[in-house]
């Protein structure tokens, strides 16, 4: 047996009703309440009250011990619809009334009877705003056919009484709720976007946030508009106006720029940082630059339009590595590849402390001499000038003291061996150089098979083809002169090359030659 319990009012609107039950042996009033009916023949309408019916009162031809019952609850009879009784339409009105329209949870507590808002929620609005007798139900006719015809009284409890036990079943049953993540109050501090408010989704500062100052102490008089003599609105009422348009504006942009932010997730704060720091400085900055036109682009479109914006800027940077490399004599990718690695391993001894402008300066001789046949060059001022310009790399040496008069001499040379202006300069002592007979093996040296060979000067590569030495070790052989050199002013004999390189004593002695030839160093 399900009992409702009532509020006050509720009994009092029974009190109203113009049928009435009293009990039968304590003629107490129970209208309101639970009624237990025999349902014996001898005793047609006879009702008692739970109190009677439980200490087992009797009177006239009612026997409590052979006679079978009914337990009747108040109105329970279905008189709109077939599973709601004319007790729950009673209770869905006055929830209704008390706690207002849209707080179906309230009013489904309310109700009672394992009733849920959803269903209280699609009953009201069938029943009565649906209804083509709106505000009032289907059935609101006296005489119109319905409730208990359409349904005895007896299935309708045993259905009620079997929806009530299936639903406590179920709530037994089912897994508990997991807790809630967010706060329950919605305020800037309780949220990982300062400022912002979930639960009323607005921000703590608005755009314009002063808006609302210029109406709020503003107001329109009953009458006030037209003039009744011109027939014109009065100026006032025309300035009132022009303000409650500006202020209209004011809350149309603010709610597009809200628009903005929730369409693109932009409150998603620590899953956009973690996407932000995966892209590259430059992919940062093109993608910063392309933000405004997320104000008319939707979600979908913005980010193929930024993911295209990305691929185009890889594809360029791609293009520009080729063509670095193809300026390089680079034919493949294997080469492009190693050259991408030296060029990263150069950048990265350029960085490190005191390599640059150094003036204490590192003394290097036959022990602390490098091997002539290293993967990776050591000094980034063995590349040729003109390949330097072109990748913006400077020529300055990163191991020696600082270069004046001598080390003017030696870019000033490199410079013009670049424009071709070295020709005309200094053409004669190389080629006679280089044309004097060797007891060398010469090899046909080139870019394909000589790694680094752009690397090199035309003389410089005829010397190499000449003394059968690649490009690599002539390159650490020339650094390890120079630097020697310098140390000395400029100045560097046969003999003390020879003991700086560990190598061929008659190639040195080449290379000795052809850099006295080219004024690189002095010979005395």
């Amino acid at each position: 047996m399900t009992v409702i319990k009532k509020k006050s009012n509720a009994t009092a609107r029974a009190a109203e009703s113009g049928v009435r039950f009293h009990c039968d042996v304590c003629s107490a009033d129970i209208s309101s309440t639970v009624r237990i009916r025999c349902a014996d023949a001898s005793c047609p309408e006879f009702d008692l009250c739970v109190s009677c019916f439980s200490e087992g009162k009797t009177c006239g031809n009612h026997r409590p011990a052979s006679h079978s019952y009914c337990v009747i609850e108040q109105h329970s009879i279905p008189i709109f619809d077939e599973d709601w009784g004319a007790d729950e339409e009673l209770l869905l009105l006055e929830g209704a009334e008390t706690y207002g329209l849209g707080s179906w949870a309230d009013v489904a507590d309310h109700i009672g009877g394992g009733r849920e808002k959803d269903e209280v929620r699609d009953h009201y609005y069938k029943t009565y705003i649906e209804s083509s007798k709106f505000p009032l139900p289907e059935l609101s006719d006296p005489a119109a056919a319905g409730g208990l015809e359409s349904m005895p009284r007896e299935e309708f409890q045993t259905r009620k009484k079997r929806r009530i036990e299936a639903r406590k079943a179920a709530a037994a049953n089912a897994l508990p709720l997991a807790p809630k993540k967010k706060p329950t109050a919605s305020v800037p501090a309780c949220h990982e976007v300062q400022g912002y408010m979930p639960g009323r989704m607005e921000f703590e500062v608005e755009y314009e946030n002063e808006a609302e100052t210029t109406v709020k102490d503003m107001f329109f008089d009953p009458g006030d508009g037209l003039n009744p003599v011109t027939g014109h609105i009065e100026p006032e009422i025309d300035l009132k106006l022009t303000v409650m348009d500006i202020y209209n504006h004011r809350l149309t942009q603010r709610v597009e720029r809200k628009k903005v932010i929730f369409e693109h997730a932009l409150l998603e704060y620590k899953k956009n940082q973690v996407i932000e720091k995966r892209r590259s400085k430059e992919e940062k900055e093109l993608l910063n630059k392309a933000k405004p036109f997320a104000r008319v682009m939707n979600h979908a479109d913005y980010t193929l339009f930024a993911d295209d914006l990305q691929k185009e800027l890889s594809l360029r940077q791609a293009i520009l590595t080729l063509q670095e490399w193809r300026r390089c004599g680079i034919r493949n990718l294997e080469k492009g590849a190693k050259y991408e690695l030296e060029k990263a391993h150069r950048t990265n001894i350029m960085k490190q402390p005191g390599t640059q402008n150094d003036r204490g300066g590192h003394r290097v001789n036959a022990k602390t001499a490098v091997s002539l046949e290293g993967p990776i060059l050591s000094s980034p001022h063995l590349l040729h000038p003109g390949t330097l310009k072109s990748l913006n790399i400077s020529i300055s040496n990163p191991t020696s003291a600082p270069i004046s008069s001598s080390s003017q001499v030696i870019d000033d040379t490199a410079d013009n061996k670049a424009d071709g202006t070295y020709a005309s300069r200094k053409p004669n002592a190389a080629s006679v150089v280089l044309s004097q007979p060797a007891s060398f093996t010469p090899a046909a040296l080139n870019n394909e098979n000589a790694p680094d060979f752009h690397l090199l000067t035309e003389e410089e590569r005829r010397l190499c083809n000449l003394i059968g030495m690649h490009p690599k070790p002539y390159l650490v052989t020339k650094d390890l002169l120079m630097k020697e050199a310098m140390r000395q002013g400029g100045v560097l004999k046969k003999k003390q090359a020879k003991e700086i390189c560990k190598i061929d004593v008659a190639k040195v002695s080449k290379i000795h030659d052809f850099f006295v030839a080219c004024g690189w160093i002095g010979k005395n």
